[in-house]
């Protein structure tokens, strides 16, 4: 059984057992937390979506870490004018194990 989830802006396929990095989430490790909005649950060939949620399902995780992501190296320049911009930014993630997909 798998769900598609929505948290932090973005949508994931998520599976019991899987392991995925979010955006980070106000939660402590080893702290289990449940995922409301689901968007669609699936077995097979069978596929439930929602309009736009689908009622009473849910998804439960498990946090395991709270971290960084490599940073990313932002460089501006204008040819010519004598302007350069170096720029970097780490962006934060929760990793989470997903336990349980509720239908």
């Amino acid at each position: 059984m798998y769900a598609v989830i929505k948290t932090g802006g973005k949508q994931y396929k998520v599976a019991a057992g899987e392991k995925i990095k979010i955006e980070q989430i106000a939660a402590d490790v080893g702290q289990e937390i449940t995922i409301e909005q689901v968007l669609a649950v699936g077995a097979g060939a069978e596929l439930k979506v929602g309009t736009p949620l689908v009622a009473g399902a849910s998804v439960v995780a498990k946090v395991i870490a709270q971290g960084k992501h490599d940073k990313v190296r932002i460089f501006k320049m204008r040819r010519r004018k004598h302007y350069q911009k170096r720029q970097g930014h780490r962006q934060a993630f929760t990793e989470i194990e997903i336990s349980a997909v509720n239908a």
